[in-house]
C-alpha cells in the first residue's frame, strides 16, 4: 500500500476511533482494536497486536468515568504502530512516543469538554426558539472538535514524527534505547496492578498462583491461561449458586418452622 495512502487511513482511524468512542461503537477504542485496524493498514500486523497488546495491559483499570479525563490509550497505539512501521523502532520506542502523546490528550479532552458545554446551551438555546435547523448545525461541532482532539496530533506525526523519531534514533545511544524497551515491558504491570486492586484478590489469591504458575514454569500461552481461568470461573460461579440456594433452603426450612412453632402455640391456648 502507497505510503499516501496508508497516511490518509491512519488519520481517518484516529480521527473515527474518538468519535466512535463516543456514539454507537461499532469498532470500539480498546488498544487491541484500534491496533489491529492499524496494524492492517501499515502492513504489519504481528508487531502491531505487540504494541497494541502492551497498551491494552497498560490501560487495565483506567476508565474516564464520570466525565473524567484519563490517557488516551487507543490514540497512543496508532501512534506507536505508525512509526514502529514507519521507523522499524522497537516496542520501547514505540511506547516511550506513543504514551507521552496519550497523555497530551487528556489536556485536549478537558478543553474540547469544556468547549462543548458552550455548544450544548447554544444548540439548547436554538431548540427553544424551534430553529431546528441552527440547532443540528451547531450540534455538529462537537463531533467535530472530538475527532480534533485525535487528527491535530495525529497530523502531526504523519508530518514530522518519522523523521524526528530517526534523527533521534540515531543520536540517542544504545543503553538509553535498551532502556526504554525494558520499562516498555514492565509499564503493563501497572495496568494489571491497577486491575487486581479492585478484584477481591484476597478472596481468590490461590487463581492467582495457579496463574502464574502455569505461565511463567510450564510456558503455557496466554490463550491456554485464559482457558483454564474461564473454567476455574465456571466452577466458582457454579459453587456460589449452590451456596446460595442451600442458604435460602435453610432460610426457608426456619421460616417454616417458626410458623410451625406459632401455630402450635395457637392451639395450644
Amino acid at each position: 500500500m502507497p505510503h499516501l495512502l496508508q497516511n490518509i487511513l491512519i488519520l481517518f482511524l484516529a480521527s473515527y476511533a474518538t468519535l466512535d468512542n463516543q456514539g454507537i461503537t461499532i469498532l470500539n477504542y480498546w488498544p487491541v482494536t484500534v491496533g489491529m485496524v492499524a496494524g492492517l493498514i501499515m502492513g504489519d500486523l504481528p508487531t502491531a497486536m505487540t504494541i497494541a497488546g502492551t497498551f491494552q495491559l497498560m490501560s487495565l483499570g483506567v476508565a474516564g468515568l464520570g466525565g473524567a479525563s484519563v490517557p488516551d490509550y487507543g490514540l497512543a497505539t496508532i501512534v506507536g504502530i505508525y512509526l514502529s512501521a514507519r521507523t522499524g523502532a522497537g516496542l520501547g520506542t514505540a511506547v516511550a512516543v506513543g504514551l507521552p502523546v496519550g497523555l497530551l490528550t487528556i489536556q485536549f479532552d478537558v478543553i474540547i469538554k469544556l468547549a462543548n458545554n458552550f455548544i450544548a446551551h447554544k444548540a439548547q438555546g436554538y431548540a427553544h426558539k424551534k430553529e431546528f435547523n441552527k440547532m443540528r448545525l451547531v450540534n455538529w461541532i462537537g463531533p467535530l472538535l472530538f475527532a480534533c482532539k485525535n487528527f491535530i496530533p495525529m497530523i502531526l506525526i504523519v508530518t514530522v514524527g518519522p523523521s524526528a523519531v530517526k534523527v533521534l534514533l540515531e543520536v540517542i545511544p544504545t543503553w538509553l534505547t535498551t532502556g526504554l524497551s525494558v520499562a516498555g515491558n514492565m509499564l503493563p504491570v501497572v495496568g494489571i496492578g491497577l486491575l487486581m486492586h479492585y478484584m477481591p484478590i484476597k478472596k481468590y489469591i490461590w487463581v492467582v498462583f495457579i496463574g502464574f504458575v502455569v505461565s511463567a514454569y510450564m510456558n503455557l500461552p496466554v490463550f491456554g491461561v485464559a482457558i483454564i481461568g474461564l473454567a476455574l470461573a465456571i466452577v466458582t460461579y457454579q459453587n456460589l449458586i449452590k451456596e446460595s440456594k442451600q442458604k435460602k433452603a435453610v432460610a426457608i426450612a426456619g421460616q417454616v418452622s417458626n410458623a410451625s412453632d406459632e401455630e402450635g402455640d395457637d392451639y395450644d391456648e
